[in-house]
């Protein structure tokens, strides 16, 4: 496996984590703020499987929308995830948002003529 399937693995890890735990210490500094947090964590993991997935896809629309398919699943398992999570829920808002996020990375990222 190479180093940028290794980080999109790892930061997968990483969400999964902290979705894992009950409550997350993150001080509440404006309204719908957890959402703004979605959409950033999931720009990031779009980032990462962009990187990761350029090598098998020859095609920037299609790698796009890879990129975006994929971290939309991981949000659907994520939400799925914390339903049995005691102190957390799945919330369709939530995945949206890390939909959104991703959608905006992998459209910077096509839109940026960076290519596989």
């Amino acid at each position: 496996m190479k180093l940028d399937g290794l980080l999109l693995f790892f930061y997968c890890g990483l969400i999964f984590m902290l979705s894992h735990q009950p409550t997350l210490p993150m001080p509440l500094l404006f309204s719908h703020q957890d959402k703004w947090v979605h959409a950033s964590a999931y720009a990031v993991m779009a980032f990462f499987a962009w990187r990761a997935f350029r090598h098998q896809l020859h095609t920037r629309v299609l790698l796009a929308c890879v990129v975006v398919v994929f971290c939309s699943l991981y949000g659907v398992s994520d939400e799925f995830h914390q339903s049995f999570v005691e102190g957390r829920d799945a919330d369709v808002w939530d995945w949206l948002a890390d939909t959104l996020g991703a959608s905006m990375m992998a459209w910077a990222l096509f839109r940026r003529g960076i290519n596989p």
